[in-house]
């Protein structure tokens, strides 16, 4: 078993591995004695660096996907290779401490925590790693979202952009290797959701971050260096 910390590929093949790898995964839930096939055969790899959509119709499966690549989830059957390490076999509490490693999050419901103010939000991730300097990078990462003079207002007291602005910030916080982004600005109007893609896309290339973003909206997947649609549960 691969455990974190512990490359599936040599010092020589990590530097020109993919960061992302699914080799012929599947997933299939069981329900009242039946199965659901959601995902089928899906083979994949994303580049160091590169910019991912992952699109297609509601039930295509794309959430269950992204799921699965970042250990969320576990695939029915097939690998799942994360920064150079095989996610089959790894522990629930393996799996969480390489998210916490190497994975950034943002989600359509922005998932603040609700009784610690901005400012805490975006630590919480660099206290888990025990990082020097936890209150001084978030301030940092506040000013580049715009929302320093916010740092010490609870989620209620944010509007949704706002939310979603401190989120960003978290994500970024931790310099994960690959930040997952699941419908990022689907819960936002049209303007904010266009401030925050332009946020995300510029601490993403500041940080040099591999992005990989599951939505709806092709003009959002239109600003990533590639597309994969998904239809059935398959890639098309």
């Amino acid at each position: 078993m691969i455990s974190p910390g512990m490359s599936y590929y040599t010092p020589e093949q990590q530097n020109t591995a993919a960061i992302l790898e699914l080799r012929q995964v599947n997933k299939i839930y069981k329900s009242a004695g039946r199965e659901l096939q959601v995902l089928k055969d899906i083979d994949f790899s994303v580049s160091r660096g590169d910019t991912v959509a992952i699109t297609g119709p509601s039930g295509s499966g794309k959430t269950t996907l992204l799921g699965i690549c970042a250990g969320l989830d576990r695939a029915s059957a097939g690998s799942v290779i994360l920064n150079g390490i095989l996610l089959d076999g790894l522990s629930e509490d393996e799996r969480a401490r390489l998210r916490n490693d190497y994975v950034g999050f943002i989600f359509q419901n922005f998932q603040l925590m609700p009784t610690l103010t901005a400012l805490e939000n975006v630590m919480v991730p660099m206290e888990l790693r025990h990082r020097k300097g936890a209150r001084t990078r978030a301030l940092e990462l506040l000013e580049k979202v715009g929302l320093a003079e916010r740092a010490d207002h609870y989620p209620v007291q944010l509007s949704g952009g706002e939310q979603q602005r401190v989120s960003l910030a978290r994500a970024f916080s931790n310099q994960p290797a690959l930040l997952f982004a699941d419908e990022p600005t689907g819960n936002l109007d049209e303007e904010t959701g266009e401030r925050i893609e332009a946020m995300l896309f510029e601490l993403n290339r500041e940080a040099g971050t591999t992005l990989v973003i599951v939505t709806h909206d092709p003009e959002l997947a239109s600003k990533t260096s590639r597309v994969i649609r998904m239809k059935g549960g398959r890639i098309q």
